[in-house]
């Protein structure tokens, strides 16, 4: 899978890992949801399944359901910084559209689901 994590993103990520002594990784996926069809989440996992894709980025393991991988291929994730908020940012190639208020989006018809 082609996902790309910048170091900033990593370093946060770790940060919030170290946080949760339960937690061995960090998912990242995909949901149903608002106007637009799809929005991002990111939790702890606790104890990733067999049908979870693992991937290594600089010692920070990620996980990712079979649902989510498709719609994540290509993306890039990096933390954006304004004044005292720190956001994950998702540049996301297969994303068409978004609702307005920038929460969910929609992708093409040509990421298998």
């Amino acid at each position: 899978m082609n996902l790309v994590v910048t170091p900033e993103a990593i370093d946060h990520l770790r940060g919030a890992l170290r946080r949760n002594r339960e937690a061995s990784a960090i998912r990242l996926g995909v949901k149903t949801s608002g106007c637009s069809g799809y929005a991002y989440f990111i939790d702890y996992a606790e104890q990733p399944t067999e049908a979870d894709r693992q991937i290594e980025v600089d010692g920070l393991t990620i996980v990712i359901d079979p649902i989510s991988e498709p719609l994540l291929a290509g993306t890039t994730v990096d933390l954006k910084i304004e004044g005292v908020n720190r956001t994950l940012q998702f540049d996301n190639p297969n994303v068409v559209s978004e609702c307005g208020c920038g929460e969910s989006f929609a992708v093409g018809a040509s990421v298998p689901l």
